[in-house]
């Protein structure tokens, strides 16, 4: 652990970053709005009518008197915050400190629910300002914001033990604290770390040292640390990676890939490769705003040109060719932070986002959970929401992510929810466990789908059929194979008892186990189908993410989702397995439509009423898979 020698005596450094991006953060009302409130309006970085705002504005159940400055109303931008005094959103402001550098704070929310808002606030800065207040001591929060300023790559922490008024400005009682957060980001693999003891309110140590009110403190204040500090200076001999945000086309036959730089320099004559397809060409230009340049480097916009042309499109990932050259993989392991409000589902496909490239991507194994507060590393099989740890996870098909501590921009990434479109979890990339095979590639043989289909005399389809237990899915979906068996047509029934019996009998009724016998058995019917086979899943697949990415394996018009549509009153009556029975008395937790969602279908193909007729049932769906009128 070390800490920067400052000089308290002078503002200027040798060097200074143009722009350092900070984040404050800690725990729920330590103090940070009126912190970095304070800093705003005492290096005139606020509009005289904010801060007007600031005097004569009192939210209810301030102290402070009308007339002098509420620092923390400079970066409450919500009327909700104001309303409720603690941050919810992020609030960005810009300082500009006296020794001409430029400081972009970003004031992430204290509470535990906005944990998302912290983690995404963290993973652009340089540096974190971690608040403490030192009446209540070190929070959970405190240690799960430190965990994450780690994780996101933060490379400088001042700990402000504020509110240090409260406690008589106690040496003993700034050192306790002080030492729990050091002990904590040494675990952390944090090093450049440094205490300050505060008061936000007072004033004391922010702009300036106290002497008067903390003696045994011979440090520099929080605005003096961050005028001194400098960001590790950026190597530019790190290989060069350029993710594409837009094919550029333009008269003359010009076409141009343009994004971000995000690690690495780059100059006209140097060689490039698409990392997704392994092509390689030569930089013909570089163009920005200002036109053509010979030189250009990690963070600038470019436009470049190559001497070729290449397969190139958006979310494809320029980079270094030969040893610098990122391999695209399958399967990574990441640490994740868990933004959800639903628990992750292991099994369950999501969608990757990386840069501009989105890809579907499924977590295969948990391997452990973080204590934040302990640093323990627990077992795990999912993430709840605000959980930090390490997972596998695989992709639909090979991208060539970085790890994160080499490149932020290609090894950071985001899961979304693919019915919701919520994001649920945060992810840094650590390293690939399986790299694509460029030996490995599908065989077509002579005999095709086409062929099969002809040979069948019909092609091949697959009906899912999804419901409550004892919506009847089974029993429509036998009539229904009956009735296509007297036509000649070739079937199979995929039922979910069935498959548990042999292939899934691995897996439980959570949602994960629920997501994994989803996946399974959609690839399954996708090969029969293939085969030619008209197969009917009867699976009662409770959750709509995990139909969607079954549906999604498939070509248009190859797969169509049926709703047997039964009261879940209905279903309890007819009970024909005892399960709901035995939902009744406890002995089973996870029984859908009791002690699991069951989500039906909002634009299901078919919809088919669990109550008619079966044959009447099984004559519509006979007739859609047919094609009759």
């Amino acid at each position: 652990m070390t800490t920067p020698t400052i000089d308290a005596t002078s503002a200027e450094v040798d060097t200074i970053a143009p722009v350092v991006r900070m984040v404050a953060c800690g725990s729920v009302d330590d103090g940070k709005s009126t912190l970095i409130g304070r800093m705003l309006a005492e290096t005139d970085s606020v509009p005289i009518d904010q801060l007007e705002y600031a005097r004569t504005t009192r939210r209810g159940g301030s102290t402070i008197p009308v007339g002098e400055v509420d620092y923390s109303l400079l970066t409450d931008g919500l009327e909700a915050e104001r309303e409720q005094g603690i941050t919810i959103d992020v609030a960005y402001r810009h300082m500009d400190l006296p020794n001409g550098r430029r400081i972009i704070i970003a004031d992430a929310p204290g509470h535990e629910q906005y944990t998302r808002n912290m983690a995404v606030a963290a993973s652009t800065a340089n540096i974190a300002v971690l608040l403490v207040d030192a009446a209540r001591g070190l929070r959970p929060q405190t240690y799960r914001h430190l965990t994450v300023c780690a994780l996101m790559g933060v490379t400088g922490i001042i700990v402000a033990i504020n509110k240090m008024d409260l406690v008589g400005y106690e040496h003993a009682t700034f050192e306790e604290l002080a030492g729990g957060v050091k002990a904590a980001a040494a675990r952390l693999g944090l090093e450049d770390v440094t205490a300050i003891p505060v008061s936000a309110v007072t004033g004391a140590n922010v702009i300036e040292t106290a002497p008067d009110k903390m003696p045994w403190y011979h440090g520099g204040s929080v605005l003096e640390v961050l005028e001194s500090w400098n960001p590790p200076d950026v190597d530019n001999a790190q290989p060069f990676r350029l993710p594409v945000q837009v094919v550029v086309r333009a008269d003359g036959n010009f076409r141009g890939y343009a994004g971000t730089i995000a690690n690495g320099t780059v100059r006209p004559g140097d060689k490039i490769a698409v990392a997704d397809s392994g092509q390689t060409a030569t930089v013909a230009s570089i163009v920005t705003y200002e036109g053509e340049q010979e030189f250009a480097q990690s963070g600038e916009p470019v436009t470049i040109t190559l001497d070729r042309e290449v397969d190139v499109t958006r979310g494809d990932l320029l980079s270094a060719p030969g040893e610098g050259q990122v391999q695209p993989a399958d399967k990574y392991a990441a640490d994740l932070v868990w933004i959800g409000e639903q628990p992750m589902a292991q099994g369950r496909s999501y969608l990757l986002y990386c840069g501009p490239k989105i890809v579907p991507a499924t977590i295969t194994a948990v391997r452990h959970r973080l204590d934040v507060v302990e640093g323990h590393k627990h077992a795990a099989r999912r993430f709840e929401m605000n959980d930090i740890g390490r997972v596998e996870f695989a992709t639909d098909s090979p991208i060539p992510l970085d790890p994160y501590d080499e490149c932020r921009e290609t090894g950071g990434f985001l899961l979304v929810d693919r019915v919701t479109s919520d994001t649920v979890a945060a992810g840094l990339t650590r390293y690939a466990l399986r790299r694509g095979d460029p030996n490995i590639h599908p065989h077509t043989y002579d005999v095709s789908e086409e062929d099969r289909s002809r040979l069948m005399g019909h092609d091949g389809k697959v009906i899912w059929m999804t419901g409550l237990s004892g919506s009847g899915k089974s029993t429509v979906a036998d009539a229904t194979v009956a009735a296509l068996h007297a036509q000649g047509v070739h079937t199979f029934v995929l039922d979910g008892d069935n498959v548990r019996h042999g292939l899934n009998r691995d897996l439980g009724f959570t949602p994960s186990g629920r997501a994994e016998n989803v996946r399974r058995v959609a690839e399954v019917a996708k090969l029969m189908k293939q085969a030619g086979l008209v197969v009917i899943v009867a699976l009662v697949s409770p959750y709509r993410a995990d139909r969607r990415a079954a549906a999604q394996i498939f070509d248009e018009g190859d797969f169509l989702e049926v709703f047997v549509d039964t009261p879940l009153a209905v279903a309890q009556e007819r009970d024909p397995k005892g399960l709901y029975k035995k939902a009744a008395e406890g002995d089973l937790p996870n029984m859908t439509g009791v002690g699991q969602d069951y989500e039906a279908p909002e634009n299901p193909d078919v919809r088919l009423d669990g109550q008619a007729d079966v044959a009447e049932n099984a004559a519509l769906l006979s007739q859609l898979i047919l094609g009759d009128d």
